[in-house]
């Protein structure tokens, strides 16, 4: 149950480091209940946004109100040279917790991310993933009333990640606590989030539920960061599309030819091109081969009206280089 009063609130906010304008004219609320991810690529100001809420850093413009106390976990999980437990114990310390809860808390905020096995190792014995866990774990322990995360799954391999996404699902939700995760990968958010944000050069660009966004992003910019990288424009409107919305089709009425042919695990990813721009599917083996000619049919994908031009959203959301995988 989500509480409709937002403990932390941010109207058109403003933050500069040094003379460089980082965050532009951000406003979002965040409320008890509810996980949010902040997704964008590096440099787009995501951790400024974060210290700025938190206070580590004032603002240039706008305002920020905080209901309750918040914490804040950084990126990097650097630990003290003691055991996994003394950790968790001196975070709770720091935040002035009455010496006789500080283990019981330690140990059930370990338990809460599935650490509490690690209580007793020296902090410099742990792998990336349990560093990650027991970093989570202070965070959790000194219950604050808005958590702010930090790409707390970075530098993570994939199924030590995986473990951690659905272990910090559970762990961290809450009816009494609002919870704001930077997230850089699409794959984190939709694990994580109830909501999303979306920013891109220092601007929050789009705001709601994963799946409605991604199904129907708000613009063009929006929609290539989100993995539509497939472009067609037919003079009147310009069509983008993932690869689950381009099916081969014997008789589909799109003509094209196999450009690329890029061998996955599973299959091969087909960049095709079209009289009216570019696509890319996925199909299974034996797939076409570079130079093939292939019908497809649509199966999806968002359509915007002129003044949308292929050529300029081409020039500025590169489909090589969308801002995350």
């Amino acid at each position: 149950m989500i509480d409709p009063s937002p403990l932390l609130r941010c109207e058109h906010l403003t933050v500069r480091r040094g003379r460089r304008e980082v965050i532009r004219d951000v406003s979002a609320e965040f409320r008890a209940g509810e996980i949010v991810a902040l997704l964008g690529p590096n440099g787009a100001g995501k951790s400024t946004l974060l210290d700025a809420l938190a206070g580590a850093l004032p603002a240039a413009g706008g305002r920020v109100e905080r209901h309750g106390r918040v914490a804040i976990a950084l990126q990097s999980p650097d630990l003290a040279r003691r055991s996994v437990l003394s950790n968790v114990v001196l975070a709770l310390a720091w935040w002035g917790v009455p010496r006789s809860e500080r283990a019981t808390r330690a140990r059930e905020a370990l338990r809460a991310i599935a650490a509490e096995h690690l209580a007793a190792r020296p902090a410099a014995t742990l792998s990336g993933g349990e560093r990650r866990r027991v970093h989570l774990a202070r965070a959790i322990a000194v219950r604050p009333d808005v958590l702010l995360l930090d790409e707390p799954f970075a530098g993570l391999d994939a199924e030590v990640r995986a473990s951690l996404l659905e272990d910090a699902l559970s762990a961290l939700r809450s009816s009494a606590r609002a919870t704001l995760v930077v997230v850089h990968d699409r794959a984190e958010a939709w694990a994580l989030a109830d909501r999303l944000l979306i920013m891109l050069d220092g601007r929050l660009v789009a705001s709601g539920p994963p799946r409605e966004l991604l199904e129907r992003p708000p613009s063009v910019e929006v929609a290539r960061f989100l993995g539509f990288d497939g472009m067609l424009d037919d003079g009147r409107e310009v069509v983008l599309t993932r690869p689950v919305h381009v099916v081969l089709d014997a008789r589909g009425p799109l003509a094209g030819r196999v450009a690329r042919a890029i061998p996955l695990e599973d299959g091969v990813r087909l960049e095709l091109e079209l009289d009216q721009g570019r696509l890319y599917t996925v199909a299974s083996l034996p797939a076409p081969q570079p130079g093939e000619p292939v019908r497809v049919r649509l199966d999806g994908g968002v359509r915007f009206p002129a003044p949308h031009r292929a050529e300029a959203v081409e020039r500025q959301f590169p489909a090589g280089n969308l801002g995350t995988p």
